[in-house]
C-alpha cells in the first residue's frame, strides 16, 4: 500500500531499517491507511504538540491545508484547549488556491511571491473554490492586474480564516501550520488581518507529523500523554530501548 511504502522509503532515505523504528503513529485525513503503525492521532492533537515544540510560546494554530482551516487554541504544554474547523468545503483553503492558479495561468508555488506585488487588491465577490475562475475572469476582463487579483484571492481567504478561528479566540504566539503556510503571500495576508506576526518556519508545513513523531516518542519510552487517546491504543511488546519513531501524515 501506498503508506507503508513511503514509510519504508523514508526509513530508508533517513539511513534506518524500518524494522528499527520503535513506534509509529498516522495522523491527518490518511490516518487510518496507516494500519501498519501502532496508534492514530487526530492531526489538531498534533498540530498542536509540533507547534508548541517548534514555538513553545504558541496560543494559537492556524493550519491551513487542502481541504480544510483549522483554529486551534494551544495550553502552555501544546495541549488541546478547544477548535474550530471548517471542513465542509472547499472555501478559503489550499484547493481555493490551487483553482486560483490555474485560472491565471501560474503555478501554486509562483502566486503567494506575485500577490505581494498588489497595488489595489481587488474584492472578491465569493471565496467558493467553485465559482472563483468565473470572479477572475471577470477582473481579467476588465484590465486588472495579475497582482491585484491574487492580492485579493490572498486578503479573501485570510479575512475568512481569520474570522474562523475567532470562534476559539486568538491570543499570541499565532503559529501558522499545513502546506499552506509556504505560502508566502498568505502569511502576509493573515499578519495584516490578525494585527500580529505569525510564526513560521522551514518546516511548518511538517508540523501536523512532527507533532506525531512526538506522541510516538512519549508512547515508546512508556508514557501517554494527555489529549493524545486512550491508553489502550498503545500496543503491548514495543520495544522501549528502540528509540527511532515515526509520525506519519
Amino acid at each position: 500500500m501506498a503508506a507503508e511504502r513511503a514509510f519504508r522509503e523514508a526509513a530508508t532515505s533517513a539511513g534506518i531499517a524500518p524494522e528499527s523504528i520503535a513506534y509509529v503513529v498516522g495522523t491527518g485525513y490518511g490516518r487510518y491507511k496507516v494500519n501498519f503503525g501502532n496508534a492514530q492521532i487526530t492531526e489538531i492533537s498534533c498540530h498542536a504538540r509540533g507547534a508548541n515544540l517548534l514555538f513553545p510560546k504558541t496560543r494559537t494554530v492556524i493550519d491551513m491545508g487542502g481541504q480544510d482551516a483549522k483554529g486551534i487554541r494551544v495550553g502552555e504544554d501544546g495541549d488541546v484547549k478547544d477548535f474550530v474547523m471548517n471542513d465542509k468545503c472547499a472555501a478559503g483553503t489550499g484547493r481555493f488556491l490551487s483553482n486560483a492558479a490555474e485560472t491565471v495561468g501560474l503555478g501554486l508555488d509562483q502566486i503567494g511571491p506575485i500577490s505581494l506585488g498588489a497595488k489595489k487588491p481587488v474584492r472578491l465577490s465569493t471565496v467558493c473554490a467553485v465559482f472563483v475562475e468565473s470572479d477572475i475572469m471577470s477582473y481579467l476582463a476588465e484590465g486588472k492586474t495579475v497582482p491585484d487579483i491574487l492580492g485579493g484571492v490572498h486578503n479573501a481567504i485570510a479575512a475568512r480564516t481569520v474570522a474562523l478561528v475567532r470562534r476559539v479566540g486568538i491570543d499570541p504566539e499565532v503559529t501558522f501550520t499545513g502546506g499552506v503556510s509556504r505560502n508566502i503571500g498568505m502569511v502576509k495576508a493573515l499578519e495584516e488581518k490578525l494585527g500580529v506576526p505569525v510564526n513560521v518556519c522551514d518546516d511548518s508545513h511538517y508540523i501536523g507529523a512532527i507533532g506525531a513523531a512526538i506522541f510516538a516518542l512519549e508512547r515508546a519510552l512508556g508514557g501517554v500523554s494527555a489529549g493524545s487517546g486512550k491508553p489502550d491504543q498503545v500496543h503491548a511488546g514495543t520495544p522501549k530501548s528502540s528509540l527511532p519513531i515515526v509520525g506519519a501524515q
